[in-house]
């Protein structure tokens, strides 16, 4: 089974920016919203379908699939629920840890989120100066909360 660990923090200023190394354009849309999630997600020429199951502590099973883009596009458009979630996900280096910082667009302009994923809950980072406070707990800052209620906290 494959499992997600992740992080997930406020960003507090710019100076990531200096340590980006690559961006892309994200949308994505929700088909099923719950314990379980079912996602779209279209990025830049790619797209994937992508299942994620129930959060225990930090971690959750996912299962991501490759589709064809004009399948996403569709889906997107016409069988997603709630606004979609527009955003440009830039990748950071730290320490030798790759952060993936989402600037988001739409409602929830102004919102920038830190994740990193682990192997381990326990496993160690170091914390970048750029990262406020920790959100991975708080479902009010995942994707698909954030597509149906905007939050923003600069």
């Amino acid at each position: 089974m494959a499992t997600e660990i992740e992080r997930k923090f406020l960003v507090v200023s710019d100076s990531w920016r200096a340590h980006s190394c690559r961006q892309i354009v994200i949308q994505q849309g929700y088909l099923c919203r719950g314990a379980t999630t079912v996602r779209v997600r279209r990025a830049d020429d790619e797209a994937w379908l992508t299942i994620k199951g129930p959060t225990t502590g930090i971690s959750r099973s996912e299962f991501e699939y490759r589709i064809p883009l004009a399948d996403a596009e569709q889906l997107l458009k016409e069988q997603c629920q709630g606004p979609l979630i527009d955003k440009t996900r830039h990748w950071v280096l730290f320490d030798g840890h790759r952060w993936e910082v989402d600037e988001f667009r739409g409602a929830n302009a102004g919102l920038v989120l830190a994740e990193l994923e682990l192997t381990s809950e326990n496993a160690r980072f170091s914390k970048p100066e750029w990262l406020g406070r920790e959100v991975s707990a708080d479902p009010r800052y995942s994707n698909s909360a954030l597509s149906l209620n905007p939050l923003l906290e600069q």
